[in-house]
């Protein structure tokens, strides 16, 4: 327990924040029924969460340092946990939205603190066994989530993808507490609070602006006022950065090509390769009758393929330079998108198999070696927050693209349906519009909504992974990032 108790405690946390990304995405159909929801509170779920986490995870991670990484982890899952209960309790969709974004605050707190935990724990070989561990459970719960999430739902109900955290908050404590040992950063830090609060309100507001595009239109007040802030919002972050003794981001990392083409594909990758899950759940379970179960299982192929790439990657791909397989994975994730624009009114799910696949394999190429790359492309004392603003961008990416997808989705509805209609369907509201509409209609616009999301996503999955070809030229490999530049990013934050 001495030498493996502090892995299994944050792995625990680990595995259930990031099953808590993929395990609401089944489980929205049966929200929507339940909750009465729109289609932007189902994305404001899945967003709220997200979203959250891409935004305050520098800041968090900055004042874990100075207030103790233990007792932030901890103080994360016990908020986590709050959340999660309030989440299942949740009587409509304003009160679900809030308490998953609680929920992402809690998250914040456990995955800012993780690394540099087990950091202070392990060393050397055991470090790189630990990190390899984690590195495997970080995937299977993106893998799990689906599946469990529809055996959930269909069993005893949505709710208990909520209530499931509860336990196991419980033994994340316990353990955190008994087995992990306080930890702190090098003294003198100060916490960038303006400069959080800044960056929160630009993803924030583009969020927002986007999710209300596919309602109001992208020239409408709402809109454009929201754009306008989030526009105001990255001013004060550029000008709070440039001043701060102890920055989120230093922005002088910009000027290196290499740094900003890893952005741009973490930024790009989990929109890509995820944006569109939800709808895809909601198309099968609403328009062609699966059940939850049988929802969650058709994505095995994306999240098999997925495992499966990322261990062969590792042991096979020693060497090989990193914009070679982060760009080469974003070109393979967005050619699986391509695949996936192939639906019509008389198609099943099993057309989408080879596109999940190929999405999975590009996933299993770029997961793995992305944190790695930006650490190899800044100076090792800047490593820690390299490895921060990676994961702060996959997160906004995911809920950005869950957006704009969303609002592409409805946009080429609204082709054959009208404003109300398209956006009743794309929430789950098929059964309300069998009786108005024939069922081919609606197969046929759902179906023309996908695939025009789908090609959205390719395009930007090949313009990401070309910029990465074009940007990334450091010669080192990442791919087998197991030591070193670990080691870097929890020695540093600064």
């Amino acid at each position: 327990m001495r030498t493996w108790g502090p892995l299994t405690a944050v792995c625990l946390g680990t595995f259930m924040l990031l099953l808590d990304v993929t395990i609401a995405v089944v489980a929205l159909p049966d929200m929507a029924r339940a909750l009465h929801a729109s289609l932007s509170d189902l994305q404001w779920v899945i967003d709220g969460y997200a979203l959250a986490l891409a935004a305050l995870l520098l800041g968090v991670g900055a004042a874990a340092d100075i207030l103790g990484r233990r007792r932030v982890h901890v103080a994360g899952v016990v908020l986590f946990a709050v959340a999660s209960l309030l989440c299942g309790l949740a009587s409509g969709p304003g009160m679900l939205v809030a308490a998953r974004g609680l929920q992402g605050v809690g998250a914040a707190a456990m995955f800012a603190t993780t690394l540099p935990l087990l950091g202070s724990v392990y060393q050397g070989r055991q470090r790189s066994t630990a990190l390899g561990v984690w590195g495997a459970v970080s995937g299977g719960a993106a893998a799990v989530g689906p599946v469990l999430g529809g055996l959930l739902t269909e069993g005893p109900g949505w709710r208990w993808i909520f209530f499931v955290n509860l336990p196991v908050s419980v033994a994340s404590v316990w353990l955190t507490l008994r087995v992990v040992p306080e930890s702190r950063g090098p003294r003198g830090m100060r916490i960038d609070w303006a400069g959080t609060v800044a960056f929160a309100c630009f993803a924030g507001a583009t969020t927002y602006g986007v999710v209300r595009a596919g309602a109001d239109g992208w020239t409408s007040g709402v809109v454009t006022g929201s754009f306008g802030t989030a526009a105001l919002a990255l001013v004060a972050f550029v000008l709070v950065e440039r001043r701060v003794a102890h920055p989120l981001l230093d922005l002088s990392l910009l000027r290196k090509p290499a740094f900003v083409g890893v952005m741009a594909g973490a930024l790009a990758f989990n929109g890509v390769a995820f944006g569109v899950i939800p709808y895809l759940s909601i198309w099968m379970q609403t328009v062609l009758g699966m059940s939850p179960v049988r929802g969650g299982l058709t994505l095995l192929p994306l999240t098999g393929a997925t495992m499966v790439v990322a261990i062969l990657a590792g042991k096979l791909l020693h060497g090989v330079p990193a914009r070679l397989t982060i760009g080469g994975g974003l070109l393979l994730v967005g050619s699986g998108a391509f695949c996936q624009a192939v639906l019509d009114a008389g198609t099943s799910w099993t057309v989408l198999v080879p596109g999940l696949v190929l999405v999975g394999i590009g996933t299993g190429l770029v997961s793995p070696a992305i944190a790695g790359a930006a650490l190899a492309a800044v100076p090792p004392e800047r490593a820690g927050m390299a490895g921060g603003a990676v994961n702060t961008v996959r997160q906004l990416g995911y809920a950005l693209g869950v957006a704009v997808f969303g609002t592409v989705l409805t946009s080429r509805m609204q082709d054959t349906l009208s404003h109300d209609a398209a956006h009743t369907l794309a929430g789950g509201g098929a059964g309300a519009l069998r009786g108005p509409l024939s069922e081919h209609t609606l197969r046929a616009a759902f179906a023309s909504g996908l695939d025009t999301a789908s090609v959205a996503a390719g395009v930007t999955g090949m313009v990401a992974g070309a910029l990465v070809l074009v940007l990334v030229r450091t010669p080192r490999a990442v791919t087998d990032t197991a030591e070193a530049p670990a080691e870097r990013a929890t020695a540093s934050r600064a």
